[in-house]
């Protein structure tokens, strides 16, 4: 067996190097691959058995794992999995002498970087160690930026957060006090003016905050406030809220829901922000006198929810962009409606994070309609059974 225990000088001489374990019961086969890899620079450690191996990957987190398929005890397969859980980033190669297509496809299902079937020529070692070593660097390069780009999206909430929507918040309360007259009187001409520039400033507070919401919505975050949802009492919240605005916008509002016992896993805020940013959508670009239809129903293991108005419509060549960002339809007759484009996209991000999908389906000056899909689970939160629905 080969002696992997190192001095106190040899130790220092590996640091900074790609540490490889090679995990076989073979000695032949240990033996071998150290003096291969270590006559390349790499910092080789060996173990007999997958027992003792999985002890040293957590011990020394060895950048790239050789790992044998048949061993006594811990199979090659088990060893995977365990080191997919330690760290997915550990690039394990599989090495046998029973290499089948099947065998292949299981270890690459187990995370698996590659295959090396035995007997292999050192340089086979070579080059297949070279390019797990670098897929691994690519794989932690990857994760760093992640952290970075997340670690500036936090920080970007931050500035948003306090020197953006605060010093707005301050001027917005400010031009409140000017017009009550506490600071002395207005002629009506300022007047004016000044709530024009309360109007801009509402509007501006709505785009930080619906980028906010944008920046926050995580599909995690919301799981861990799940609970089973009543989907037309939510919807039932939502056009309550949404009345005034309907209104002033001389729109009727009509309600078709599914006498349903079955509810959604979801959270019930996320949902009701989705669906009040649909519905507010209907009303402001509808007709005058026109209706919004919001409606229940149910398609084998989902609950639909739509929202359907007789508004103005939008053209196919805009409908694959609605979704975007900051999109917004710009025709004569959206002039007069003011918003952020986010509100669509902050829709579809709650929707998917509930595993669910939206759809649309529109027509100019015919009106649209949004599908919400929505999986169905009993009051006790698991999937419930496909059952039929008829609408009241």
């Amino acid at each position: 067996m080969r002696d992997n225990y190192k001095t106190a000088d040899q130790q220092n001489m590996t640091e900074g190097k790609d540490t490889i374990l090679v995990i076989d019961d073979e000695k032949a086969v240990l033996d071998c691959c150290c003096q291969v890899l270590d006559k390349n620079g790499y910092r080789t450690e060996t173990s007999e058995d997958g027992v003792s191996g999985l002890q040293k990957i957590r011990e020394i987190k060895p950048d790239l794992v050789l790992v044998d398929l048949k061993m006594p005890g811990m199979s090659g397969m088990e060893l995977l999995e365990k080191i997919r859980d330690i760290d997915p980033n550990i690039v394990a190669v599989v090495i046998t002498g029973y290499a089948t297509i099947e065998s292949a496809v299981e270890a690459m299902k187990r995370n698996a970087y590659d295959f090396l079937p035995k007997p292999f020529t050192p340089d086979q070692l070579r080059i297949v160690t070279r390019r797990g070593l670098e897929r691994r660097r690519l794989a932690l390069k990857s994760a760093r930026l992640q952290q970075e780009k997340e670690k500036m999206r936090e920080n970007f909430i931050t500035l948003v957060s306090h020197q953006l929507r605060s010093p707005l918040v301050s001027i917005r309360q400010y031009f409140e006090v000017i017009l009550e007259g506490f600071a002395g009187e207005v002629a009506s001409k300022q007047k004016e003016m000044i709530k024009e520039a309360s109007k801009r400033i509402d509007e501006l507070l709505k785009l930080v905050n619906d980028w906010l919401n944008m920046s926050r919505i995580e599909a995690d975050n919301l799981v861990e406030k799940f609970e089973p949802v009543a989907l037309p009492a939510v919807l039932s919240e939502t056009i309550e809220l949404l009345k005034p605005l309907a209104e002033v916008r001389k729109v009727t509002l009509e309600t078709d829901f599914c006498d349903s016992p079955s509810v959604v896993q979801g959270n019930k805020e996320a949902l009701k922000q989705a669906f009040t940013n649909l519905v507010s959508n209907a009303i402001n670009y509808n007709i005058e006198g026109g209706t919004v239809t919001v409606s229940t129903k149910e398609e084998h293991n989902h609950l639909v929810a739509e929202v359907s108005d007789t508004g103005i419509g939008i053209s196919q060549e805009n409908l694959h962009f609605i979704f975007d960002e900051f999109f917004r339809v710009k025709t004569k007759e959206t002039r007069g409606v003011t918003g952020s484009g986010l509100g669509l996209p902050i829709a579809k991000r709650i929707i998917e994070a509930h595993n669910g999908s939206i759809k649309v389906v529109s027509r100019p000056y015919k009106g649209t309609t949004f599908a919400i899909l929505l999986p169905k689970v009993d009051l006790r939160g698991t999937p419930a059974k496909s059952t039929s629905c008829a609408t009241t």
